[in-house]
């Protein structure tokens, strides 16, 4: 039992783990055998003696060992091997995991410096590679064996004989080398080669065998034990498959770290440095043929890494390179595989360190790159082309054909511009092919028909508004807002068949009265605008305005859309709906007016009310629009004050609950108020016997404008806080209180001190300055009874707020007007 002495010296230090009282236990019953067999030996070992290994282990496990009848020494010491190779598993099932990836290592000294001269972290070529470890790399042994592998102790063969003997024997070889044969005993093999193996044992077998046949296999390869030391991500003792490569082994212990060497990785074998591997083969060129098969013992030894150079710039692969015979510049350029395309290709730029005490910088030609010597810890920049282009000019913009044209001398801007045709877009005539294809039949009944691409909307936004009432929740009800909408209520069809078919620009029209050459001065290079008149220039010949162009000249081409044009200078769109004699969607003419439109188009039919109709215009929207987001950013700010107060004062927490509860309701009536969308109407100030077009505003009009003429209603609207809210037959000369009464008068919730009109042309009858109850009501006009509102209760407030502007369609504006009564 001497000779198991060594296992508990080397291992001692790790008896402190979990493993140790297994590895005892195991050993102890190991030893308790060995001892009734052996009077001499010595007393068992205490527990914490057990052995245990310390040396990392590759994820290829040895094959099984079948034990051939033995000494009573070998017996014990197979023991011991057992449990040692149980502890190895039990610490690579724990281990397996934090072994299979590299800790992030940190740059060198020379990679920060590259970085702090170029701005540019370079790796290290090649440290990539083993940022992991990749199940590919790591040994096997279900492959097949090279007719040149040598037979050890530890591997398994498979034998088949048939013929006079019919039998399949596994043997595996021990630790003398040799195999037990039933009938024949030990027969040496280890030192045979796998090529010559079958003849081998057909000889030894035919010693006492006639008439058979044998065929032999390898079943589990054994294991050997390597080393790997110097610069390694994770140095150690490696116990590997007999298969096993330097490079299975240099991938399994994580390659070299950032200052070892990737270009003379050492194999030491009985004292003698057998191989100089150079991984650079297999990085760039893809050769392994250099790499040796490892044996036990083998000590793998990573030195630090040998002169390096930096290459940035346009390069193939810029990186960090460690030299080996490279000299020169231009055999560098070659490790990092030569200049891109784009590479400028006149000089390198190259830096080093200067005499060990500064930096300095020179330019190397090309031509003499070959034998411009290198340093250790140059660094190359190799320069890419300018972006600059030779002899051209760019036209973009408004045009049918933007990009760079080649310039030539006496080039003027006819010969980009040549016609009108030049100056329509590919947009423009994408979507008007998209206006003849055929649409999806249509549905009866759709609230939502498909409006093909380029089908022109009500206004220049309309297709924003419509999404912004679709994000913010149910249209009809929340996000209408800015007045009573008599005019569009009373038009509006009552079929089931929706909007499908409308007139739009396919594009933005042409900015004719300006367009603009920018150009950089060759002298100071300060850029100057030159400015031409398209019209002139395309549609007129003018040649004044055909100026000559220069290298490097960039001309634009606006459109309407791009600059804000004279309002004369606008293509206008106006919609009439309702009540005219020709209702539809026309172009206005240069300075035309309202009244000048209406005179154009045939006037109104007999039946028009004027004075509930409606004229809507995009630039009022948005103001309005603007003014809901102010006044709901002002009830923001009084909830957020009402809140604390609120907390401060809460008893009990119920109190909190509820006041929690209140002012979360009244936040999202705030967002209703947010999401509001505005119509933008104007009040056209007219009479409720108004007829004819002169009795229509003269206003100019704007691209967009709607005019909405209804015929004469038959109706008055009762809302708000009255007991029978509805709408009332039209009686003539019938004031409010008449129609109050209808309704059963204003309800207990009721602020019959505050009630207003909404007449039918968008104005509003308050009783700031009107006897209200004591107003004749006109056809359309809408009779309001408001909710008493508590001002001292915010939340409260904010909701009464949310649900008048929501129910009656006022603007805030006026909201805030009658608040003030």
């Amino acid at each position: 039992m001497n000779s198991l002495r060594p296992y508990f010296l080397r291992d001692s230090r790790r008896l402190l783990n979990g493993q140790a009282l297994v590895l005892a236990a195991v050993f102890g019953a190991t030893l308790a055998s060995a001892t009734a067999s052996a009077a001499q030996a010595p007393a068992a070992a205490p527990a914490s003696a057990a052995p245990a290994s310390s040396a990392p282990v590759s994820d290829t496990a040895a094959g099984p060992v079948q034990m051939q009848t033995m000494p009573v020494q070998q017996g014990a010491d197979a023991a011991i091997d057992a449990a040692h190779a149980a502890a190895l598993a039990r610490e690579d099932t724990a281990s397996r995991r934090s072994r299979n990836t590299i800790a992030p290592q940190s740059d060198t000294q020379f990679q920060q410096l590259v970085t702090a001269t170029t701005g540019q972290r370079l790796p290290i070529f090649g440290a990539s590679l083993f940022s992991g470890v990749p199940s590919t790399f790591a040994p096997v042994t279900d492959v097949p064996v090279a007719p040149g592998y040598i037979i050890g102790p530890g591997d398994e063969l498979v034998l088949q004989l048939s013929g006079q003997v019919n039998q399949q024997l596994r043997l595996t070889v021990d630790r003398t080398g040799a195999i037990s044969i039933p009938g024949l005993g030990a027969v040496h093999v280890a030192g045979v080669a796998y090529a010559d193996l079958p003849g081998f044992l057909n000889r030894q077998l035919g010693t006492i065998y006639r008439n058979y046949s044998l065929s032999v296999n390898l079943g589990s390869l054994r294991t050997i034990q390597v080393f790997v030391t110097g610069q390694a991500a994770r140095p150690g003792s490696y116990t590997i498959s007999s298969l096993s490569t330097l490079l299975n082994a240099i991938f399994a212990s994580g390659g070299p770290l950032s200052q070892g060497s990737l270009r003379d990785i050492q194999v030491n074998r009985n004292g003698h440095t057998i191989d100089h591997f150079d991984l650079y083969d297999l990085l760039l060129r893809g050769d392994k043929s250099k790499d040796i098969p490892l044996v036990t013992g083998d000590v793998i030894f990573i030195p630090v890494a040998g002169p390096q150079v930096a290459i940035t710039g346009s390069v193939n692969n810029p990186a960090i390179y460690e030299l080996k015979g490279e000299t020169t510049v231009a055999a560098a350029l070659e490790l990092a595989g030569g200049q891109t395309a784009v590479a400028a290709g006149s000089s390198i730029r190259l830096e080093r360190v200067y005499e060990r005490s500064m930096r300095s910088i020179e330019d190397v030609a090309i031509d003499a790159g070959s034998t411009s010597p290198l340093r250790n810890g140059d660094i190359l920049t190799v320069s890419s082309v300018l972006e600059r282009f030779r002899d051209s000019v760019t036209l973009r913009g408004n045009v049918a054909n933007p990009g760079r044209y080649v310039w030539h001398a006496g080039m003027h801007l006819s010969d980009l511009l040549p016609n009108k045709e030049s100056l329509i877009t590919r947009d423009y005539w994408r979507k008007r092919n998209a206006l003849g294809q055929m649409a999806p039949d249509y549905q009866p009944g759709s609230t939502n028909p498909v409006t093909p691409e380029g089908a022109l909307q009500l206004h220049g936004n309309q297709a924003d508004r419509n999404a912004d009432q679709s994000e913010s929740g149910n249209a009809t009800t929340t996000t209408q807002s800015g007045g009573n909408s008599v005019g569009t209520s009373l038009t509006a069809s009552n079929s089931a068949f929706g909007p499908r078919t409308d007139v739009i620009l396919s594009a933005p029209d042409i900015d004719w009265s300006y367009a603009v050459i920018e150009r950089q001065s060759a002298q100071n290079l300060a850029t100057s605008l030159v400015p031409f008149n398209l019209g002139k220039l395309v549609l007129d010949g003018d040649a004044s305005q055909n100026l000559e162009l220069l290298p490097g000249d960039v001309i634009t081409i606006f459109s309407k859309a791009d600059i804000r044009v004279p309002i004369t200078q606008q293509t206008r769109f106006v919609r009439l709906e309702g009540e005219f004699n020709a209702a539809g969607v026309y172009s206005v003419l240069p300075g035309e007016t309202l009244r000048g439109l209406l005179q154009r188009v045939g006037g109104f039919t007999p039946d028009a009310y004027l004075y509930a109709s409606e004229f809507t215009r995009e630039s009022t929207r948005r103001v309005e629009q603007q003014r809901l987001r102010e006044y709901a950013d002002q009830l923001d700010a009084q909830i957020s004050a009402s809140s604390a107060n609120s907390q401060a004062r809460a008893l009990s927490p119920a109190d909190q609950q509820a006041s929690a509860a209140s002012e979360n309701a009244a936040r999202a009536a705030v967002n209703r108020i947010r999401n509001m969308q505005p119509v933008g109407r104007i009040v056209l100030d007219l009479h409720s016997d108004s007829q004819g077009i002169d009795a229509v505003p003269d206003i100019p009009l704007q691209d967009g404008d709607r005019f909405v003429v209804p015929s004469i209603p038959t109706t008055v609207t009762v809302e708000g806080q009255v007991y029978n809210a509805n709408a009332f037959i039209y009686q003539p000369h019938q004031r409010v209180l008449e129609y109050l009464r209808r309704a059963g008068g204003p309800d207990r919730q009721a602020d019959s001190k505050r009630t207003f009109i909404l007449r039918a042309d968008g104005s509003v009858v308050s009783r700031q300055y009107a006897n209200v109850d004591r107003t004749i009501i006109y056809p359309g006009d809408t009779i309001i009874v408001p909710p008493t509102i508590d001002k001292r209760n915010t939340f409260q407030h904010v909701l009464s707020v949310a649900q008048l502007l929501g129910n009656v369609g006022l603007s805030a504006a006026t909201f805030d007007v009658l608040l003030h009564q």
